[in-house]
């Protein structure tokens, strides 16, 4: 009844890997071998390696899907590049043959180092943006939230109205830079955009600590149904072993047998008394009535043997209610 229940040696431990799971692990722990720069961005799901090529810093995603690796790993870069390697209509996908014909025996470590070599030996080209992005900055969290920068102006009036000793004075004083830096609209947006960050990290701060009572309440009482749960599975697993023990002792082979022996038991039962009667030990009369009694007794069993054998080759060993 594995089926049912997954085997485990203790309530508290958790189900075996089985073979697909352990290549994934085997696949891995490859991948985490032959690159020590490795980042873990989702557990046995998704990793990243940083490489440097031409003062251009790029990432290679690895995404591994659920049933790897049956299922190819989908591999990507960030940002866009122009390579051979790569999908030519989005600039981040890779097509390698090396990930199109990816398979079980497949080394994943030494498949991604393949393609990282092939970006060394051929470096691959930045994707331009567009100029409509030039003075726009986008930076991504952690956590994948995206800030979008001020538009930075091709020029500053401000300087325009100022004269030669104002500007002189600027380049010589930091306090001055400083302050006129400061005095900037795009600074102040980003400062204000900085504060509401700041309050709403601040807000969900306190909705997570507020919720974590409820969450460990909810933790907890998953714990004790766990344990129901192995406790329920222990009595399960005794019950079918009972249950199994009764069905062989109920099954037509185990009843024919027994049968077998009893006829057996009677037979010789009933040769013992004609041998007590030919040596003297007892009477006619006793004799007639203990060895009819025997001998129909072993007739009978006899039959019943074949009766069942029949059964058997009719229906199987196990007998079925109607």
């Amino acid at each position: 009844m594995n089926w049912f229940f997954p085997t485990s040696k203790g309530s508290g431990s958790l189900p075996p890997l089985n073979s697909l799971q352990q290549q994934r692990q085997r696949q891995i722990e490859s991948l985490k071998a032959a690159h020590p720069s490795l980042a873990e961005i989702q557990k046995d799901v998704e990793y990243r390696i940083p490489f440097t090529v031409n003062n251009s810093t790029i990432s290679v995603n690895i995404l591994l899907p659920p049933q790897f690796p049956q299922e190819k790993p989908v591999v990507s870069v960030f940002p866009p590049v122009g390579h051979h390697l790569v999908d030519s209509n989005n600039g981040t996908m890779i097509k390698s043959p090396l990930i199109t014909n990816f398979g079980m025996h497949s080394d994943l470590g030494k498949v991604i180092q393949s393609l990282l070599d092939e970006f060394w030996k051929s470096p691959p080209a930045l994707m331009s943006s567009g100029p409509s992005d030039i003075n726009t900055l986008k930076i991504t969290g952690l956590n994948g939230h995206v800030y979008k920068m001020p538009e930075i102006p091709e020029s500053f009036p401000e300087l325009c109205d100022m004269n030669l000793t104002q500007l002189s004075d600027m380049s010589e004083n930091e306090d001055v830079l400083l302050n006129f830096f400061v005095s900037l609209p795009q600074l102040k947006q980003v400062t204000s955009d900085k504060e509401e960050l700041i309050n709403s990290i601040l807000d969900m701060a306190k909705k997570n600590l507020q919720m974590e009572p409820h969450l460990e309440g909810k933790r907890q009482e998953m714990l004790y149904k766990y344990e129901q749960l192995t406790q329920m599975k222990s009595a399960f697993e005794t019950k079918m072993q009972r249950q199994h023990e009764l069905s062989e002792s109920c099954s037509l082979n185990t009843l024919q047998a027994r049968l077998k022996v009893a006829a057996h038991q009677a037979e010789e039962e009933s040769e013992e008394t004609a041998e007590n009667f030919l040596e003297g030990r007892i009477d006619i009369d006793e004799f007639l009535n203990s060895f009819m009694e025997k001998r129909t007794l072993c007739h009978s069993r006899r039959a019943k043997e074949e009766k069942l054998q029949q059964s058997i080759n009719t229906h199987g060993p196990f007998p079925t209610s109607h």
